[in-house]
């Protein structure tokens, strides 16, 4: 293993990383494992490239060196990124497998067993199933998950990091909610959102912001497309801010106006749902145990507005399509998994369809502490309100 400048964490952090992932292989009876999936490669090495839709693969034997595989252009990433000394790649006009099978026999590990990310939606079925047909002496096994157990609870060293990107994700957020006004486009307040996350630190998150305003915060996951907001509108804002592939996010809400009782008491429901869940919740609780107190809380004394989605999911390492680490766990009913110091997760309590026609958007991501939990932003948890006045205002100096 290389020491260098260049790497996101000391070498050490790798190394216990990689030796936990030993001490797995060891009790699954595996002696090789090849890991495809770009955050759990980002997680043992470092390595970064948005040209993951290319075959790549990093091999750990139990007992040898470990070695990547993957396209040419990729692989200049590998030295000024990570602490992998061998590598092999393959050229555009060649084929990946014949490429990958030839490092497996080079290596002498074409007879052993080997396990693989049979879920991993970057590893295509059919890549797979090359793979396997052309090591025929080769014993395969799925090891799904095996990286993700470790990825769960944050080191301190992890913990640090997120805390780069909240400041990243509180810039952007506190430019998006000065830029959402009556007679501003989504598109203006996108751009400020952007460019104050960039000027804050953050990196180029797995996924944009989501930034909606009027009738259009009704539509899911829904971004940017011009429309400009009218008195009595809201703007809906969720952001990540990113620092090393890092995560943290944020919801709120601006209201154009004097809201409504129901947006008033959606906004109550919403905050105290997640002033709840950071005053009781503790290690050794389940997922679904936050998940009830969430929600039930989130329902109380609401007028109009339900929830539509999970309370909150796992947040951390993130690739494109998605920011959230919500495939290893979320909060939600049927998850008995206990909660542990340095998991972090997404909480959003969100309530969507007040009066048919707003959301009710406030969200913090938080840390399970050694007693309870914690958010990772200073941000005001509330319903942010521009007045008319205030919109006549800015409207004059258009």
């Amino acid at each position: 293993m290389k020491d260098h400048k260049g790497l996101s964490f000391p070498l050490y952090e790798y190394q216990r990383r990689v030796d936990n992932l030993r001490q797995r292989m060891a009790c699954a009876q595996l002696d090789v494992v090849m890991i495809n999936d770009p955050a759990n490669i980002f997680y043992l090495t470092g390595h970064q490239t948005s040209g993951y839709d290319q075959f790549q693969s990093l091999v750990i034997p139990i007992d040898h060196e470990p070695f990547m595989v993957m396209r040419f252009l990729e692989q200049t990433n590998i030295a000024p990124r990570t602490w992998v000394e061998i590598t092999r790649s393959f050229q555009d006009t060649e084929n990946p497998v014949d490429i990958f099978t030839a490092a497996i026999n080079e290596f002498k590990f074409d007879n052993k067993v080997i396990g693989y990310e049979q879920y991993c939606p970057f590893f295509p079925y059919f890549i797979q199933q090359a793979i396997i047909q052309k090591l025929p002496n080769a014993t395969f096994k799925d090891c799904s998950g095996i990286i993700e157990k470790d990825r769960l609870c944050k080191s301190e060293l992890e913990i640090e990091v997120m805390k780069k990107a909240a400041k990243a994700t509180i810039a952007g957020m506190q430019a998006g909610i000065e830029a959402s006004n009556v007679g501003i486009s989504e598109n203006e307040v996108a751009a400020k959102v952007h460019h104050a996350m960039y000027m804050a630190g953050g990196e180029c998150p797995a996924e944009r912001p989501y930034i909606t305003a009027g009738p259009r915060t009704l539509y899911g996951h829904a971004t940017w497309e011009g429309y400009i907001a009218q008195p009595d509108d809201s703007y809906f804002l969720e952001i990540a801010g990113c620092y090393r592939r890092y995560h943290t996010a944020m919801m709120r809400t601006v209201y154009l106006g004097e809201p409504s009782k129901a947006m008033l008491a959606a906004e109550k429901a919403v905050v105290n749902a997640i002033n709840t869940v950071l005053e009781t919740v503790k290690p050794g609780m389940s997922a679904a145990e936050v998940a009830k107190i969430a929600t039930d809380k989130a329902h109380e004394g609401v007028i109009s507005g339900r929830m539509i989605s999970r309370p909150g999911y796992s947040l951390g390492i993130a690739f494109a399509p998605s920011w959230d680490e919500g495939h290893i766990l979320s909060l939600k009913p049927g998850q008995d998994i206990p909660l542990q110091k340095n998991m972090t997760f997404h909480l959003i309590p969100w309530l969507y369809g007040v009066e048919n026609k707003h959301v009710m958007a406030i969200s913090e991501t938080i840390r399970i502490t050694d007693t309870g939990a914690e958010s990772l932003f200073d941000f005001p948890r509330q319903l942010f309100i521009k007045l008319p006045q205030e919109q006549q205002i800015l409207t004059e100096t258009l």
